[in-house]
């Protein structure tokens, strides 16, 4: 007897064994099919097939994933399985969403059935896991199933490996899962039937399949984007054109493939030499690239549109996208070497062989498409009521939001979903109202577009399927139940209809309002402002200037402290103007667009010029909590004249300086008593007798404070400590972060902020007041209009022009490096020694990890590219009609000078706009780009102070001391972010209470089509 249980147990074992190591879906349920057979286990028992099945199978092995997975089932929301007792489910889709919903409900106690069209996993695609869901795919015995789980140095799997796993957990907890289903459409309860009758059912194909006649009472659509399910509008986002492409190659698995490093993220924004090299020696022209080895070597990267024309991959370029990447248009032959190419230059040539690996269609597999096409539900659940039977409906997955495919969110946001699902079937179940059950589920589906790794919670081991575990300050009450109503379809309303409702476009394209704001507008504007000044008569635009005491009126209004306007004399003109000009570019961040001795030649200033300037002086004092005031008490003529020391409020934006984030470092001197100078003296002698080493001590406070206030290597946090030694790096990482946030969302839906303020990126150094003329290009010495005219040194200059002097790369006001001595224009990576003060010559191109950091990377980078673009066309524009106006070209039957003048004035308006959100953008690249070289430091720093001070040279604490003088710098320079968000936040609340600003600076809204 003894005998038989033991052969019956090592029988047991073996299948369980083929059962665990299946490597396909139909392996896996062929296998599982056998398990059950040779082993009297019933399946369709769903209620005890777990605790059968643990009983059969007995091994270490097993007992090792028992253990998990009891570990998971004893969550208090299950009740011990009774929580969803006589629920009974459809999931319509077998991908990770849907199995990973189908694993929540089966351990809540509903009957499960799973359907899937298709009989296979063959998805190579590799997904980046968030922390979170790493730890809760361990939970479910991940490791049991794939023992490479998460081995590598980046965490990632493939989507086939991932959906293979989640198919054996479901089996083993007692889901039914059929393959070669199709759902097609639900079926309604029939009228006049006897009793209860036939309750909701799925038409489904084949039609004579055993699933024709479950009845269910929930039912969750988790079929991707198709989503068969009736009654969810969805919404579709279109952003600029980006054309993705993937690509798998063989995994022989040798030693020479294992030492490939992989690469989690290179933007061209951090890296341009690698890109520059890409191009230069391939042709191919990437934005970014990735590679993650698993079962395959997966490569996905970004192309250039040009490029691939450039290269044969795209025949003909069309407009409309479909076109465009339709198979028709796509050389397969060139698409398969343009990724070949690509793969093998970014690993550096190290891969032994890249042979592509074979799809479901038994073609190499690599694919070419358009990432920026995205659809979302309107909502995530309704209920439908028919002849007494009530059904719950709900979506998970990309059914429910599509991710923006280069972030990784897919799977994390997807399991999300799916817990809050789960959570919203379980309220149902234990009596709660469909209103009250709708409003929490749509309440939770707001936030599930904003859901990062860094605000979710990090108690991993509390998570469950409460919603309270992992969100937190979570306000279940955001959406109320009136709210809902609609979603409640009883037969009585039509607002649902069961026909299925395809996307509804969001056009996203940001559209001008109309408004009344004209240059005339604006003379009437600055007449105000200057009326009862000395020597100020503003009748135009143009000659009324030219003495330079009406700008430096203008900026004394709001700003006495700035100018002593009594010391002014009318008749130094150039003097005037030019300090004008300093002023508003050094404490507005509004760039010249002449000079002070060009202003006070004999003829009158050019009246467009003078339009573009004023209209930026407008827009900042517009957006100024003091011009509001004055607005409200209407004291724009009794404000005291020029004094000395002038004060105004804290909170104004234009009287907060750039800070020097020496408060934050006087902190650890104070705190530590450590208020000695860093000098560059050498260190002491190693070994001195009792005396502590002071860069060890200094070094060793400051970077507890850095610990305790942000995580190294990531700055980008959404919370605030209120401590006092959050001075500087707390409020890097909330302000930041907090934007970082806004960018990413933004850039989803393509809804970009609107009118960003002025922000002072540099502080311009000093140079000689007239350098050349103004509208000369100082590289290329062609004309340059006032609308493409930009102006960085005290040089003027096209947009295209402003490029390294060492390599070449496009430079951006605020972002780049001026070598006075040798007079070149670099960038931070090209500025002389002499110079670096936050960025040093060394850096290492930023490879980063977090999902948010990576993320804003590319949000930053295509935006640049986008805004240039923009800018670009709106100075060609520009620039035809200001031809136009001067006389210079023909109008061709255009409007008269009055009518022409006003839309080059609305051209001015939005470039100024794209000029201030660029400048955003820029604070943004910098901030990462500074976070990446204090992790580095901080980790260089820490690693030297684990040795012991007597056995380091002088040399060698030397170098500390040096290091810790770079990190303060890396501090000041990133305080000095804080300090230009601040404003723009000020800034930002100021233009909300004033609408006729709003109209002006920001006039855009989000339209639906």
């Amino acid at each position: 007897m003894g005998e038989k249980e033991d052969e019956r147990s090592a029988q047991a074992g073996q299948l369980f064994e083929n059962f665990v190591q299946a490597s396909t879906c139909k392996g896996t349920l062929q296998a599982f099919s056998i398990l059950c057979r040779q082993m009297d286990l019933d399946p369709l028992d769903y209620r005890n097939f777990y605790s059968n099945l643990k009983a059969t199978v007995t091994n270490w092995k097993a007992k090792a994933l028992w253990t998990k997975l009891d570990k998971r089932a004893g969550h208090k929301e299950y009740k011990k399985a009774k929580a969803c007792e006589g629920t009974r489910s459809l999931i319509i889709g077998g991908g990770p969403c849907g199995l990973r919903t189908a694993i929540e409900l089966a351990l809540l106690g509903a009957k499960v059935v799973v359907i899937e069209k298709r009989d296979t996993f063959s998805r190579n695609n590799v997904l980046h896991l968030w922390p979170y869901t790493i730890h809760d795919l361990r939970g479910l015995g991940a490791k049991k199933f794939y023992g490479k789980f998460c081995a590598g140095a980046i965490d990632h799997i493939s989507i086939r490996q991932l959906q293979l796993m989640l198919l054996k957990v479901s089996l083993i907890v007692g889901v039914e899962v059929h393959v070669n289903v199709e759902f097609v459409k639900l079926l309604e309860p029939l009228d006049n039937q006897e009793n209860e009758g036939l309750g909701w059912r799925a038409e489904i194909r084949p039609s004579n399949h055993p699933l024709t006649d479950y009845e269910f009472d929930v039912v969750i659509g988790a079929d991707g984007r198709r989503n068969t399910l009736d009654g969810f509008k969805r919404k579709e986002f279109r952003g600029k054109l980006a054309i993705a492409i993937t690509a798998n190659f063989v995994n022989r698995n040798t030693t020479a493939e294992a030492k490939v490093e992989e690469i989690s993220g290179v933007a061209f924004i951090f890296n341009q030499k690698f890109f520059l090299e890409l191009k230069e020696e391939t042709g191919i022209d990437l934005e970014n690239i990735v590679y993650y080895r698993d079962n395959t070597h997966y490569f996905v990267m970004t192309a250039k549109k040009q490029s691939l024309l450039d290269k044969g991959v795209i025949i003909h370029d069309y407009i409309e996208t479909e076109k465009l990447l339709g198979q028709d248009n796509v050389n397969q032959e060139a698409l398969l070497s343009y990724a070949r190419e690509a793969a093998d230059f970014g690993t550096n040539y190290q891969l032994p062989s890249l042979d592509y690996a074979i799809n479901h269609c038994n073609q190499p597999d690599v694919a070419m498409f358009d990432f920026t096409c995205m659809c979302a539900s309107e909502n995530a659940a309704l209920f439908r009521e028919k002849c007494g039977h009530q059904l719950l409906v709900a979506l998970v997955g990309d059914s429910l939001l599509e991710p923006f495919w280069p972030t990784g969110t897919g799977c994390a946001r997807g399991f999300l979903a799916a817990f809050d699902t789960v959570w919203m079937v379980r309220g149902w179940a234990q009596g709660k109202t469909h209103l009250e059950i709708l409003a929490e589920r749509e309440g939770l589906y707001r936030l599930l577009p904003q859901t990062t790794t860094e605000n979710i919670s990090k108690n991993f081991d509390q998570y469950t399927i409460d919603p309270v575990t992992r969100y937190p300050n979570l306000n279940s009450s955001c959406v109320k139940p009136h709210q809902v109503r609609h979603l409640f379809i009883d037969g009585q309303q039509d607002s649902c209809p069961l026909e299925r409702v395809g996307p509804t476009r969001s056009s996203v394209n940001l559209s001008r309002r109309e408004s009344d704001i004209r240059p005339s507008r604006l003379l009437t504007w600055c007449q105000k402002q200057t009326q009862g000044y000395r020597g100020v008569d503003v009748t135009n635009l143009t000659s009324s200037w030219k003495s330079g005491l009406a700008l430096c009126a203008l900026i004394h209004r709001l700003r006495p402290d700035l100018i002593d306007f009594d010391s002014l004399n009318e008749k130094d003109s150039a003097k005037n103007n030019q300090l004008a000009f300093d002023i508003a570019e050094h404490e507005f961040g509004i760039q010249p667009v002449t000079t002070g001795n060009e202003m006070a030649l004999d003829q009158d200033p050019d009246k467009l010029m003078m339009v573009l300037y004023i209209s930026k002086l407008y827009e900042m004092f517009r957006n100024s909590p003091r011009y509001l005031e004055l607005m409200r008490e209407n004291v724009y003529f009794v404000l005291p004249f020029p004094q000395d020391n002038g004060k105004l409020e804290e909170n104004d934006p234009m009287n907060k300086r750039r800070r020097k984030g020496s408060t934050y470092l006087e902190e650890v001197w104070t705190d530590h008593s450590l208020c000695c100078q860093l000098s560059c003296q050498s260190a002491p002698p190693a070994g001195d007798g009792g005396e502590q080493n002071k860069v060890r001590s200094m070094a060793t406070q400051l970077l507890a404070k850095f610990e305790e206030n942000a995580s190294p290597g990531s700055s980008l946090r959404n919370k605030v400590s209120s401590s006092r030694c959050t001075r500087t790096v707390g409020k890097v990482s909330s302000h930041i972060g907090a934007r970082a946030e806004t960018l990413a969302i933004l850039y989803e839906t393509d809804h970009r902020p609107n009118a960003l303020p002025v922000s002072t990126c540099i502080v311009r150094k000093e140079f000689p007041q007239n350098l050349g003329g103004s509208d000369t290009c100082h590289f290329c010495s062609k004309r340059v209009y006032v609308m493409e005219r930009l102006s960085a040194e005290g040089h003027f200059f096209h947009r295209e022009c402003f490029r390294c002097d060492v390599c070449s790369s496009t430079l951006r006001l605020g972002g780049h490096a001026y070598d006075s001595q040798h007079g070149m224009m670099l960038t931070h990576r090209h500025q002389p020694l002499s110079h670096l003060g936050t960025e040093a010559l060394h850096c290492e191109p930023v490879l980063v990890d977090s999902d948010l950091v990576v993320y804003c990377v590319k949000v930053i980078q295509r935006q640049l590219e986008e805004v240039g673009e923009k800018q670009k066309n709106l100075e060609e524009r520009g620039v035809t009609i200001e031809k136009v106006l001067r006389g210079e070209s023909p109008g061709d039957g255009l409007s008269d000078e009055h009518e022409l003048l006003q839309m080059w004035f609305k051209l001015v308006l939005e470039k100024n706009r794209l000029a201030r959100y660029e400048e955003e953008l820029v604070i943004f690249a910098q901030e990462l780009e500074l976070e990446d070289r204090q992790s580095q430091l901080q980790r260089d720093l820490q690693c030297r102070m684990s040795i012991n001070d007597s056995r380091k040279s002088s040399s060698e604490l030397a170098e500390e001391q040096e290091m810790l003088t770079e990190i303060m710098k890396v501090v000041e320079r990133r305080d000095t972010l804080v300090s230009q968000l601040e404003e723009q936040r000020l800034q930002e609340r100021a233009e909300d209470r004033d609408p006729e600003s709003l109209i002006l600076s920001r006039g855009y809204q989000f339209h639906w089509t």
